[in-house]
């Protein structure tokens, strides 16, 4: 029910509000399974590429720690994000990040639609910076198509440490060609995931027309 008042009611209102503009609608695929990559500017882009990709619902990985707070506030908490489709996972160690990356392919493998940031979070100077290569390991592990994403003025929208965004900002969501990657069988796994980032995190910057920063973003999203 709640995804179903936010396909009806949130994009107009959302529209209204924050000015969203949303090109290549044309290049959505009707349905998952589904990779869908996104250059990472701001809190707010988990909230407006769902937004921007209905009906397809999108699902993101969140840090565990949005659905841990106690109280009431939690409860209402892990309601919201539980229904915008986002699911909990621990960061830290490899064992984590491994297991993030084999619960991503899980939800890809069962035909759902997920949503990554190759850059792995978000860029606090408005640069695109390096890809992580978790992108092209679900892709290797799944075989799912990619659909890149360009987000544009979602730092404006809600800059880096707002809690909440500015009304009248305007956004743009340009949405390219879905990517096949083919069979990559015989070649390095190292090489293919850093090949297939490469070319995701290229395709995005084509989008956004961010300056690219060939170093990864070491900045630690709260």
């Amino acid at each position: 029910m709640f995804y179903r008042f936010m396909r009806l009611v949130v994009p107009p209102l959302f529209r209204l509000l924050f000015r969203l503009r949303v090109e290549g609608k044309e290049n959505i695929p009707a349905r998952g399974p589904l990779i869908v990559a996104s250059n990472h500017l701001s809190f707010i882009d988990s909230y407006v590429i769902p937004i921007a990709l209905l009906p397809l619902k999108v699902v993101f990985l969140a840090k565990a720690e949005y659905f841990e707070t106690k109280g009431f506030k939690g409860r209402i908490s892990r309601w919201f994000f539980t229904s915008l489709g986002m699911i909990p996972v621990a960061r830290g160690d490899g064992a984590s990040a491994l297991s993030s990356l084999e619960q991503s392919a899980e939800i890809v493998n069962g035909g759902a639609v997920l949503g990554i940031y190759p850059e792995g979070t978000r860029s606090i100077d408005g640069r695109l910076h390096r890809g992580r290569t978790g992108a092209g390991w679900v892709v290797l592990a799944t075989g799912a198509p990619v659909l890149p994403v360009g987000l544009i003025g979602t730092q404006e929208l809600q800059p880096y440490g707002s809690r909440f965004p500015k009304i009248g900002r305007g956004v743009t969501v340009r949405i390219g060609p879905v990517l096949e990657f083919g069979d990559h069988t015989g070649e390095p796994k190292a090489r293919a995931r850093r090949a297939i980032t490469d070319e995701i995190v290229q395709a995005i910057q084509k989008l956004s027309e961010q300056e690219y920063v060939p170093e990864y973003n070491d900045h630690q999203s709260k």
